[in-house]
């Protein structure tokens, strides 16, 4: 396996003089490329992570989809499912420094940003940079802590910097959080406050294996030697710098745009619902949807790139009524059918079969 380069902890000059800071991050040269060639390599890496996270096509690609749009992505499902395997095989295949926490009811804010502390060889006060300095951070576990704690991601998610003792720092580019819950009926767990979920550009869940995949993957690790299969490195941060950038270049018509706020305002208006989505949420899913016609080798957005990302990216921004939790109805089926029920303008008249990538999935 090819090694993971490492990252600069990179940070803004400080503007208190008593705190200093780190050198300036690096620039990295950005390759350019067409959504055509940028859908390709997003279809490699996934590729390769398949090697070590069997029998989950559908949760790599909402996870490629949402590093490919710039943002940060939440996987909530039970214990045991490989989402911590999933993070450290995306960071491994995109050649990005890893960084993971574990997140505790212990765990303070210093614990993730870092902090000033005094270096006595030099009589002097230096900051220490906590583990977010990195380029992809791991949360595990992140609402098992409380919520003092998990705000302290929230500039960084949403800014990409930290401010801390009067010092703001840039982190490294790119910079993607890929985080993990446990359903919030399990003990020890915390409810993610609204501000922290509306910084997740979609949420994934993974769900079991079925038997047949699951009798495979025993199989496949009686077959080798070591414990988890060896994903190598077929990406690197400048590429996906660049395949972000590709993503810019999708076309978005304006009835599409009409479209996906139309969406969001459903969300609002819903009688199910007791907070709707805000507008990041449009956002996101504009983002999203850009990636996907990227991935299926457009550089165009259709009507059905935004209706099949509208669940992950609108459901986890929504608040139902409480009573709809003794019904056991979930803001999926809410959100999935607001997707049936708001019309869909027609797809562009364009040469969509003629110009589409062979090597595209949908």
């Amino acid at each position: 396996m090819t090694a993971v380069p490492q990252a600069a902890t990179a940070v803004d000059a400080a503007p208190d003089p008593t705190v200093p800071a780190l050198a300036p991050p690096a620039a990295v040269p950005v390759p350019e490329l067409t959504p055509q060639e940028a859908g390709k390599r997003a279809r490699a890496v996934v590729e390769e992570i398949e090697r070590a996270v069997v029998g989950k096509p559908e949760a790599l690609r909402l996870v490629m989809l949402g590093v490919l749009a710039g943002g940060h992505v939440l996987i909530e499902d039970l214990p045991g499912l490989g989402k911590t395997l999933l993070a450290r095989s995306f960071a491994t295949a995109l050649g990005l420094d890893f960084r993971r926490i574990q997140f505790t009811p212990d765990l303070l804010p210093s614990d993730v940003t870092g902090a000033p502390f005094y270096d006595r060889s030099s009589g002097e006060m230096v900051f220490r940079p906590g583990p977010i300095f990195t380029q992809l951070l791991l949360a595990d576990e992140i609402n098992r802590t409380p919520p003092k704690t998990q705000a302290a991601l929230l500039e960084a998610m949403a800014e990409g910097q930290v401010s801390v003792d009067g010092a703001t720092r840039r982190l490294p580019e790119p910079f993607a959080v890929i985080a993990t819950a446990n359903p919030i009926e399990y003990e020890g767990t915390y409810s993610l406050p609204e501000a922290q979920l509306d910084r997740f550009l979609l949420r994934v869940r993974m769900g079991y294996l079925s038997t047949g995949l699951e009798a495979a993957m025993l199989r496949a690790r009686l077959d080798r030697s070591a414990p988890e299969a060896v994903v190598a490195t077929v990406g690197s941060p400048a590429e996906l710098l660049a395949m972000r950038a590709a993503v810019e270049r999708v076309e978005v018509d304006d009835d599409l745009v009409e479209y996906v706020v139309a969406l969001v305002a459903a969300t609002r208006n819903d009688q199910q619902i007791q907070v709707g989505a805000s507008p990041r949420g449009g956002l996101a899913l504009v983002q999203l949807a850009r990636a996907r016609a990227m991935t299926e080798g457009r550089d165009y957005l259709t009507p059905e790139d935004v209706k099949a990302l509208a669940v992950p990216a609108l459901a986890h921004r929504v608040t139902l009524k409480p009573e709809l939790w003794v019904r056991q109805i979930e803001a999926d089926d809410v959100v999935a059918r607001l997707v049936e029920t708001v019309p869909a303008p027609q797809t562009l008249p364009r040469a969509a079969d003629a110009d589409r990538d062979p090597g595209s999935v949908r």
